[in-house]
C-alpha cells in the first residue's frame, strides 16, 4: 500500500492511497471462509457449500466492504501519524472511475487543511466591559416582594384595588373549570373591574374573556387553556371563594432573622447593603458571558482566516442526510461560516496558552456546583461524603464531563482575556445592561 499527498493550494490537499491485492486478499479469503461455515444454499448441507461457489455469489461485495474499510482505517491512521489537521471529512474525488474487478485499485481524496494564522491578544480600540449595579429602584423592589412573601393575608368581604382575588372559571361547552387568584390590576376593561367590585363571596357572573386580562397569557395561564381553545372562547363565568388583603410583612430584627439568619443582619441599611451585594454578585456571571461574547466577536473580525471555502461548501453538500444543492450549501457555510472560525482560534489559544483541565478541577468544579445548587434548597453545609458521591456520579457521564469542560475553557479564557486585553469600564443598570445586551444587531 502506497500513500502519496499531493498539496494543491495551503489549504487544500489530495490524497492518494494505492491498494494492491496483497494488501486485502487475506482478510477476503478469512470472510469468504466464514460466510462459507455459515451459508444455506439449496442443494447443499450447512456449511458444506464449495469455497468457489460462495467466492462466486459474494467474492465482490466482500472485496469491496473489506477494501472499503482497509482505505478508511489508513486514511485516518496516516492522517493521524502525519498530524495532519484537517476540516471537515475527506472526500472521494469526483468522477474517478473505480473497476472492483482490478487486482490493484487508487482512490483520491480530497482534504480541505487547517489554515495557518496569527493571533494577537492586544487589541488597539478597548472594548466595552459592564458593570452591572443594582440601582435604588430595584432594591426598593425587592423588598417590597420580600415584605408580601412573609406578610399576611386578611381576610376581606369586598374587592378592592390591590386585593387578591380567588375564584373558579367556568365554561361547560369548553370544559374550563380552573381555581386561580389573581388582582384589579391585571383585569384589561374597567368595565370588567366595576363588575368585579360589586361582587360578595359565592357570587357568580358572566364575564368577556376577551376584554377580561391585560395579557393574553394570563387568560391561558388563570384558565389553563390553550391557543385552540383560547381561539373558541367568548364568555366565561367567575365564581369567587376569597378575597384577601396582603399586609406586607414589617422591616424588622424577626424578618432580617428569617431572611439571614439570627442577627446577621440589624438594620433597613444593612439590609439594602446586602440585597445590592448579592444582586450584583450574581450579575457578574451575567456580565462575563457578554464580554465573553464581545471579545469572541471581536477575535472573528480582527484575525484574517482563509478557510478552504471550495472544499467546505462541497463537503457540506455531501455531510447531511439529505444532499444540498450548491446554492444551499451556499447558506449553510454562511450560516457556519463564523463558528468554524471560532473554533480555530479558540483551539490555537488553548494550544499556545497551554490551557489545560484536569481531574482534580473537575472534581473541584462539580462539586462547587453541586454546592451552590444545595444552598439555593437551604442546605448551607452539605456532607462531604454525599458530595463526592453526587460528584462522582456526575463525572461518570460523558456528557456532564463535556458541559463542565466546556465551562472551565470559558473560565480560564475569561481570565486570559481580561489579563491580555484592554476594556473600556462601564457602570450600568441592569434594565440598561439587558436593553444593550439584547439589542437587535
Amino acid at each position: 500500500m502506497k500513500i502519496n499527498r499531493k498539496d494543491i493550494s495551503k489549504t487544500s490537499s489530495i490524497l492518494t492511497i494505492d491498494i494492491s491485492i496483497d494488501d486485502y486478499e487475506s482478510n477476503v479469503n478469512q470472510v469468504l471462509i466464514d460466510y462459507k461455515k455459515k451459508a444455506s444454499i439449496p442443494g447443499f448441507r450447512k456449511g458444506h457449500t464449495p469455497l468457489g461457489l460462495i467466492k462466486k455469489q459474494y467474492g465482490l461485495s466482500v472485496k469491496v466492504d473489506e477494501i472499503n474499510k482497509l482505505v478508511q482505517k489508513k486514511l485516518y491512521d496516516y492522517l493521524n501519524d502525519e498530524k495532519i489537521s484537517i476540516l471537515g471529512n475527506p472526500i472521494l474525488k469526483e468522477n474517478q472511475l473505480l473497476d472492483w474487478n482490478n487486482d490493484n485499485l487508487s482512490f483520491d481524496f480530497e482534504l480541505g487543511l487547517s489554515p495557518e494564522f496569527k493571533l494577537s491578544l492586544k487589541n488597539k480600540e478597548a472594548i466595552d466591559l459592564y458593570e452591572i449595579e443594582a440601582d435604588k429602584k430595584m432594591i426598593d423592589d425587592q423588598i417590597s416582594n420580600i415584605q408580601n412573601q412573609y406578610g399576611k393575608l386578611v381576610s376581606k368581604q369586598n374587592i378592592d384595588d390591590g386585593f387578591e382575588i380567588k375564584g373558579i372559571f367556568l365554561n361547560s361547552e369548553l370544559n374550563i373549570e380552573n381555581s386561580s387568584s389573581f388582582k384589579l390590576d391585571d383585569i384589561k376593561s374597567n368595565s370588567c373591574k366595576e363588575i368585579l367590585k360589586k361582587m360578595k363571596i359565592g357570587d357568580k357572573i358572566e364575564l368577556d374573556a376577551r376584554s377580561l386580562f391585560k395579557k393574553d397569557s394570563n387568560l391561558k395561564l388563570h384558565l389553563k387553556i390553550n391557543d385552540e381553545v383560547k381561539s373558541k372562547l367568548r364568555h366565561v363565568f367567575f365564581q369567587l371563594s376569597e378575597v384577601n388583603q396582603r399586609v406586607p410583612a414589617d422591616l424588622d430584627q424577626n424578618l432580617f432573622n428569617k431572611l439571614f439568619g439570627k442577627n446577621k443582619i440589624s438594620s433597613v441599611t444593612e439590609l439594602r447593603k446586602r440585597l445590592k451585594d448579592d444582586a450584583e454578585k450574581t450579575f457578574v456571571n451575567q456580565s462575563d458571558q457578554k464580554l465573553l461574547s464581545d471579545v469572541n466577536e471581536y477575535l472573528i473580525n480582527q484575525t484574517k482566516i482563509n478557510l478552504p471555502d471550495k472544499f467546505l461548501k462541497k463537503w457540506i453538500q455531501t455531510a447531511g442526510e439529505k444532499k444540498l444543492n450548491a446554492e444551499e450549501a451556499e447558506i449553510e457555510f454562511k450560516k457556519s461560516e463564523k463558528t468554524l472560525k471560532y473554533q480555530l482560534i479558540e483551539s490555537k489559544i488553548i494550544k499556545d496558552f497551554e490551557l489545560k483541565i484536569d481531574d482534580d478541577e473537575l472534581k473541584i468544579f462539580s462539586q462547587q456546583m453541586i454546592k451552590n445548587q444545595m444552598a439555593q434548597y437551604g442546605q448551607l453545609n452539605p456532607d462531604e461524603k454525599e458530595l463526592e458521591s453526587i460528584s462522582k456520579r456526575i463525572l461518570s457521564n460523558k456528557d456532564e464531563v463535556k458541559r463542565i469542560s466546556d465551562q472551565l475553557i470559558s473560565e480560564k479564557l475569561l481570565k486570559l482575556y481580561k489579563k491580555n486585553l484592554k476594556f473600556n469600564k462601564i457602570k450600568v443598570t441592569y434594565q440598561k445592561f439587558i436593553e444593550i445586551a439584547y439589542a437587535k444587531k
